[in-house]
């Protein structure tokens, strides 16, 4: 049977892998090639252990940038790199796209959709997906930017929005089509509005002869009283300022209460008629808590101690947006990359901590700062007693994500592609490879 491993003697055969080993080193399943994950799998590069990472797709993606696939400023390609590819080097490591199905923890083995994979020690790094809190039926109208899948489909429903417009003549029908709802204020939210924004009023006005992209309407549309809430109150005012100054109307204080093909209904009554709807409202994690029955808060993750570890299992280890961490000074820790990343080196270094026989000091997060952009040359950054907006934070958001970009050539590649399109307002990649998205 596929994945089953045979043992005689000293001498360990994998089936799975056709590999032999001299002798069986502690076995690391790591669940997820995202940032935790793929962090967690590099730090143990050089340790005794075998490392398996395990994800449903074969790269790892660069989700901060996923708003410039589905606004036409970056390609896939450049924001994606096979997880292959990163681990190639690191002799320890195998990789296999699958399906998590559930997890035996009494038997200490993850189950897949083709074979079981044993482990001494197990890292969860599955991510999150949105959420539309109960109202599931949305999903088909308003999509949400998770994956590149998501990415190209919101690309060519709004792009193809623009096309329709151009040759439809009922001006009732092209006022719908040419007007755009982001559901949610948070980062993804502020940074889709104003990309659509920047896309209608300066990069396609001159590419229509029929309808006025400069007349596109975008409206953000956030349930509490103020945008980006996890920044200080000054900062989420000047991204309004900024929204603002690009064209996009802000309603703030205002839950939807209904979203079909026609637009969306607010909880007070208005009706917001539209042809594209994006969901950037809230996220739920991975389904990690039930594969380990582990407790969970409301959006799904993972309760875990100090050691980033559920209720009685010191040997897995929850981590990113699939856990729900007080860190050691008593801080909840936001569901953002940087965190992510510090949780999968704290994960593999409390593994080898045990290995040795040592105990590991809780998790502490250290807060780098949050950053959000607001189309071309404006952003917002907070880091603590520095608080920068405008073109500074836009240049200083700009460095942050091409210096985290995994490898040169994507580094390189976007630098190009940012720099062309600042001097010339173009965005390269707006292609509608689907369409049947809108």
């Amino acid at each position: 049977m596929l994945g089953k491993r045979v043992q005689s003697a000293s001498v360990l055969v994998d089936i799975a892998t056709g590999t032999d080993r001299a002798k069986e080193r502690p076995r690391v399943v790591i669940l997820g090639a995202g940032f935790g994950g793929l962090n967690a799998a590099l730090t143990l590069r050089r340790a005794p252990v075998e490392v398996t990472v395990i994800d449903r797709r074969n790269y790892h993606l660069f989700q901060p940038l996923l708003y410039q696939v589905a606004t036409a400023g970056l390609s896939p390609a450049q924001i994606a790199m096979p997880t292959r590819r990163i681990l190639s080097r690191q002799s320890n490591a195998t990789v296999l796209m699958d399906n998590v199905e559930t997890v035996d923890t009494a038997a200490r083995c993850v189950v897949t959709g083709n074979r079981s994979i044993a482990y001494d020690y197990l890292i969860i790094a599955t991510g999150a997906r949105h959420t539309y809190f109960g109202n599931d039926a949305w999903a088909d109208h308003a999509p949400g930017l998770k994956t590149i899948a998501d990415a190209t489909a919101i690309r060519a429903r709004i792009l193809s929005a623009f096309e329709q417009a151009e040759v439809i003549d009922d001006p009732a029908s092209r006022k719908r089509l040419l007007t755009f709802v982001v559901v949610g204020g948070g980062p993804t939210g502020v940074e889709l509005a104003g990309a659509i924004a920047e896309l209608a009023r300066k990069t396609i006005i001159r590419d229509f002869r029929r309808i006025d992209a400069s007349s596109t309407r975008v409206m953000l549309v956030e349930a509490g009283e103020r945008i980006l809430p996890a920044m200080p109150p000054r900062l989420s005012a000047k991204a309004c300022q900024q929204l603002s100054a690009l064209g996009v109307e802000i309603v703030l204080g205002n839950a939807v209460a209904a979203c079909d093909d026609h637009g969306v209904k607010l909880a007070d009554g208005t009706q917001m008629g539209s042809a594209c709807v994006l969901w950037a409202a809230g996220v739920m994690a991975s389904n990690a808590a039930k594969w380990i029955g582990a407790p969970a808060d409301r959006a799904g993750r993972v309760k875990v101690d100090g050691c980033l570890s559920p209720p009685g299992h010191d040997e897995i280890f929850v981590i990113g947006d699939t856990a729900s961490v007080i860190d050691a000074a008593g801080h909840p820790v936001p569901g953002v990359a940087p965190a992510a990343k510090q949780m999968g080196r704290y994960a593999a270094r409390a593994i080898l901590n045990h290995m040795a026989g040592r105990s590991s000091a809780p998790f502490r997060y250290r807060d780098y700062g949050n950053l959000a952009t607001i189309g071309r040359k404006a952003a917002v950054a907070d880091f603590g007693k520095a608080r920068l907006s405008g073109y500074a934070a836009w240049l200083l958001w700009n460095f942050a994500h091409l210096w985290f970009l995994v490898g040169f050539r994507n580094r390189f590649v976007v630098f190009l592609d940012w720099s062309v399109a600042y001097v010339r307002n173009d965005r390269a990649a707006r292609l509608i490879t689907d369409r049947n998205e809108c």
